[in-house]
């Protein structure tokens, strides 16, 4: 878009309106600081993704519909959730492919789709960050954000300009955490053994930290941790890049 301040729709995601509202503020804020007017219509509801993956393709039609004729109007959408973001921009004109029109509207809306950070790098162009924060991270590289969007160096490259901020690789940084949306539900000693695999990974890290862009994952993470008695703290990157880390970390009210 050529537009000097684009008008961006924050998909807020139902993970963060539920469980962790702070994502969502933390996210207008680095939109914001982008140059992007934020708004965060109203009638928004899931993606759709649990019923998509659960084979309810009426349902997550439907949801999908009233995703793009809330969103639709906006230069942008924008997700702090590569799992979410990935549903819109890769899935949804699959939805309507016996729908000419809506699977216009759709793959319109597809196209400007994006998740949180690599939004910031790619499209926004953000190189750096007023932002100090002492701590030694290390990062999960979420599924769908990885192998749908291709989010993988864009927050590295934010983290790295943040002052104070010693940043450790993660060993199997792009294997599963082993929540997979019902994956977890479905096959719970498989999806313990990922994430114990995991929290195995970041303990080897000697980080006291550890970020992601998808708060799927870092339920799943830190609650794995929480079980363990591991001191290692949970946050989403945005609440990091955004200056707004000071809240409990997630998970630690289960401590």
């Amino acid at each position: 878009m050529s537009k000097a301040r684009p008008e961006v729709g924050l998909f807020v995601t139902c993970l963060v309106d539920l469980f962790r509202p702070g994502v969502g503020f933390a996210a207008v804020a680095l939109l914001e600081r982008a140059g992007c007017a934020v708004t965060v219509p109203r009638n928004q509801t899931c993606c759709g993704q649990p019923a998509y993956n659960g084979g309810d393709r009426a349902n997550a039609t439907a949801i999908a519909k009233q995703v793009v004729e809330a969103f639709e109007k906006f230069d942008y959408v924008v997700a702090p959730s590569g799992s979410c973001a990935g549903m819109i921009a890769k899935h949804y004109p699959q939805l309507f492919a016996g729908d000419p029109a809506m699977a216009a509207r759709a793959g319109d809306l597809a196209g400007r789709t994006h998740e949180l950070i690599s939004f910031l790098v790619d499209i926004r162009g953000m190189d750096a960050l007023d932002v100090k924060f002492d701590a030694t991270a290390t990062y999960h590289d979420a599924c769908s954000g990885l192998r749908e969007l291709g989010v993988k160096a864009q927050p590295r490259a934010l983290l790295e300009r943040i002052e104070g901020l010693r940043l450790v690789e993660l060993p199997g940084a792009e294997m599963c955490c082993g929540v997979g949306g019902a994956f977890c539900v479905k096959y719970p000693d498989i999806s313990n053994k990922m994430v114990a695999n995991k929290t195995r990974d970041i303990a080897a890290t000697g980080a006291e930290l550890v970020l992601a862009g998808d708060l799927g994952c870092l339920m799943n993470i830190a609650g794995k941790l929480a079980r363990e008695g591991s001191p290692v703290r949970v946050r989403h990157i945005a609440e990091v890049l955004a200056g707004m880390a000071g809240q409990p970390a997630i998970g630690e009210g289960r401590r």
